[in-house]
C-alpha cells in the first residue's frame, strides 16, 4: 500500500520532531523495508540534539559497530550548552517571579511601561528575554517538550509581537503541546496561531500561503485527536476559503482527511455538495475520495463497494485516520444504502445485502436503522423480502436550512476583510 502512503508528502510541511511519530507508525505497519526507515530516522536525528536517541538508532542500524566519536563529542557539547542556557534563563525567570515585577507584568504585559520599569530598577535589557526562548528551543531540540513548552510560553507572553523570535515561539509551543498529546492546549494554540497568521500584515501572500499549509498539516494531529476536532476540519479546511485555497494550491493530498471527516460527520448531508464540488476540481485521487465520487457523482454501487474495501486498507495504514476505521466503515455503509434506497422504488433485501457485504438478516436490521437515522419514507416487507420506498421530497424547512447554513461564515469573512482594509487604511 506504499502507493497511497502520504508520509513523504506530509513530512514536507512538518517539523522534524513531528515526523518521528509518523515514521514509528509506518515502521509498525511494515509498508517499507525496516532498514530504510531506520536509516531515514538516523539521518533526521542528525539535525536534532537528541544524541542518546541517535545513538540508540545507530545501534539498531549497525548492531556490531561502535557509534561515531562525533556523537560522543556532540553529547558533551549539548550538556555544556544546556548548563549555560539553563543558568541564563533561570536568572530571567527568577527576576520575573519577584512580587513587584509580577505586579507590573500583570498590569502592563504588552506596554512599554514594563520595560521602562525593568530598565530603571534592574538594568534589564530586552535581549535577556531571548535567553528564555533559546533555552526553550534547546529543550525542544533535546526532546524535553514539557520544559520547552513552559519556557516558550513564558517568552511569548512577555515579548512584544514584533520580537525576533515571537513567531518561532508560537510554532514551538504548538509542537510541544502536540508531542505531549495535550490536545486541549494544542487546540487553543492552533486557534491562536491561525489568528496571528490572518493578521500578519508584514508577510507576503506567498509567505502566508506557506504558513497556512504548515498549519493545516500540524493541525491534523490536533483535529483527529480533539473531541471536536473532526468538525473543525470541515469548518476550517472546507469552509474557510484561505485554507481551502492553500490546500488546492500546495497540498491537495489533504482532501483525503477532509473527505474522511465529512463521511463520518453528522453534518454530512449539509456539506457533501461542497466536498463533491472541490473533489471534481482536483486531480488528486485515492480510494477514499473515489468512494465518495463513485456514489455521489457516478452512482456506481459496484465501484463504491470495491473502493470501500480499498478504503479499509488505506485507513489502516494512515497515521491520522487509523482510529476512524470503524466509524468510517459504518457511515460508508449507511451512505451506500441511503443513496441506493433513494433512487429505487423497491429494493430486494438480498441484493442490498450483497452491496453491503452482509447476511440478509443482518442487512434487514441495518435497513431498519438506516431508515430511522436518515428519516426515509420507507417500509420493510419482510414476508416478500423487499424495502418499499415512499416519497423522498425534501421538506421546505430543510431547503431553507441548506440555503442559509453558511451565512454566518460568509458574514465573518466579510467582517475580517473590512477589518483588514480599515487596518491598512484602504
Amino acid at each position: 500500500m506504499a502507493q497511497y502512503d502520504l508520509t513523504n508528502a506530509l513530512s514536507e510541511f512538518m517539523d522534524l520532531h513531528l515526523v518521528f511519530p509518523l515514521l514509528e507508525f509506518v515502521s509498525a505497519r511494515e509498508i517499507y523495508r525496516n532498514e530504510s526507515l531506520i536509516a531515514s530516522k538516523y539521518q533526521l536525528l542528525q539535525n536534532t540534539n537528541m544524541v542518546d536517541f541517535t545513538i540508540d538508532v545507530f545501534h539498531s542500524l549497525h548492531p556490531d559497530e561502535e557509534p561515531p566519536k562525533s556523537l560522543a563529542l556532540k553529547r558533551n557539547e549539548v550538556v555544556k550548552q544546556l548548563t549555560i542556557l539553563q543558568e541564563k534563563s533561570s536568572q530571567v525567570i527568577e527576576l520575573f517571579s519577584r512580587k513587584d515585577v509580577a505586579e507590573v507584568v500583570e498590569k502592563n504585559r504588552d506596554g512599554q511601561q514594563l520595560w521602562d520599569y525593568l530598565m530603571e530598577n534592574y538594568q534589564f535589557e530586552r535581549e535577556r528575554l531571548d535567553d528564555v526562548f533559546h533555552y526553550g528551543k534547546f529543550m525542544y531540540d533535546v526532546g524535553n517538550y514539557a520544559i520547552a513548552s513552559t519556557n516558550l510560553d513564558f517568552y511569548r507572553n512577555l515579548a512584544p509581537a514584533d520580537s525576533k523570535y515571537y513567531s518561532s515561539a508560537q510554532w514551538g509551543k504548538l509542537a510541544s503541546e502536540i508531542l505531549q498529546q495535550n490536545w486541549e492546549d494544542a487546540m487553543e494554540e492552533l486557534e491562536r496561531l491561525k489568528d496571528n497568521i490572518s493578521s500578519a500584515l508584514h508577510l507576503s501572500y506567498s509567505e502566508i500561503l506557506i504558513q497556512r499549509a504548515w498549519l493545516i498539516h500540524w493541525g491534523l494531529f490536533v483535529y483527529f485527536n480533539h473531541p471536536q476536532g473532526r468538525d473543525s476540519i470541515i469548518d476550517v479546511f472546507l469552509h474557510q476559503k484561505p485554507y481551502l485555497n492553500a490546500i488546492q494550491t500546495m497540498c491537495p493530498h489533504i482532501l483525503r482527511y477532509i473527505t474522511t471527516a465529512v463521511v463520518i460527520s453528522k453534518r454530512r448531508g449539509t456539506v457533501i455538495k461542497e466536498l463533491i464540488k472541490v473533489l471534481q476540481q482536483e486531480t488528486y485521487k485515492d480510494p477514499i475520495t473515489e468512494f465518495v465520487e463513485s456514489l455521489y457523482v457516478n452512482f456506481d454501487f459496484d465501484e463504491a463497494q470495491a473502493k470501500l474495501k480499498e478504503c479499509t486498507t488505506v485507513i489502516e495504514n494512515d497515521f491520522f485516520i487509523v482510529g476512524c476505521l470503524e466509524e468510517f466503515t459504518e457511515n460508508a455503509r449507511l451512505i451506500i444504502s441511503e443513496i441506493f434506497c433513494r433512487i429505487h422504488q423497491r429494493i430486494e433485501i438480498d441484493m442490498l445485502a450483497d452491496n453491503l457485504n452482509m447476511e440478509p438478516a443482518e442487512a434487514e436490521k441495518w435497513v431498519v436503522n438506516m431508515i430511522r437515522l436518515a428519516h426515509l419514507d420507507a417500509k420493510i416487507d419482510s414476508k416478500n423480502g423487499y424495502v418499499v420506498m415512499g416519497g423522498t421530497q425534501v421538506p421546505v424547512y430543510q431547503k431553507l436550512i441548506d440555503k442559509t447554513k453558511d451565512l454566518h461564515l460568509k458574514a465573518n469573512s466579510c467582517c475580517q476583510k473590512i477589518d483588514k482594509r480599515l487596518t491598512l487604511g484602504i
